[in-house]
């Protein structure tokens, strides 16, 4: 990866092929190299950052290839808050203004224990909401909320506005501990959203 005092571009060269070759390290689950078992030096600090709208972002430049923002994101790691990108040899530090990665997609399958809505993220990885899969909603600044996705070992998907809209059409109220909450049901898990007053009253 990058070491300290390579050229920027050395850097990035660096570390294009340590993530090619981890890889190769044996794929756990979705095909992803197994990230969580490797606990490498840190090696510093790389200009690179993942924005709000999920663009990935080199030395203040956006990285345009799709197939390396894909690779980058399979070494993805977070440990203590921090997104790292990790390899069995090196570990470097990136900035992530929000979550790494966007729910871009949804699609809602039926079966005899009711719906499961899944999601594809910007980088085409498919994560079915379910028990492990946690939908959580946050208070937006517009006083709004924002639903997140956990994709995988702490990583979460920002879901789009427009997918947000859709989770509120197929919202649902039930009693939980004591409260009618608005939410919304995957793979029989209830995901609750707000206190379903307060939601009957903004829309």
């Amino acid at each position: 990866m990058a070491k300290q005092g390579r050229k920027p571009n050395q850097a990035l060269e660096g570390l294009v092929v340590a993530a090619k070759d981890a890889a190769k390290a044996g794929a756990t689950e979705r095909g992803l190299p197994p990230v969580h078992l490797w606990n490498p030096p840190f090696c510093g600090d790389l200009d690179m950052r993942i924005a709000g709208d999920g663009t990935w972002y080199y030395m203040g430049t956006p990285i345009g290839r799709p197939a390396l923002v894909r690779l980058f994101s399979t070494i993805l790691k977070r440990e203590n808050g921090k997104h790292f990108l990790v390899t069995p040899v090196e570990k470097v530090g990136i900035r992530v203004d929000d979550a790494p990665f966007l729910a871009v997609e949804m699609l809602e399958e039926r079966d005899e224990s009711g719906p499961r809505l899944r999601f594809r993220t910007n980088v085409d990885d498919w994560v079915a909401c379910d028990s492990t899969h946690r939908l959580r909603f946050e208070a937006a600044a517009d006083g709004g909320l924002t639903p997140y996705l956990h994709v995988r070992a702490d990583l979460w998907a920002k879901v789009t506005r427009a997918i947000y809209y859709d989770l509120v059409d197929k919202g649902e109220e039930r009693m939980v501990d004591g409260r009618q909450m608005f939410g919304v049901v995957s793979a029989g898990e209830f995901f609750a959203m707000a206190d379903a007053e307060q939601v009957r009253g903004a829309f």
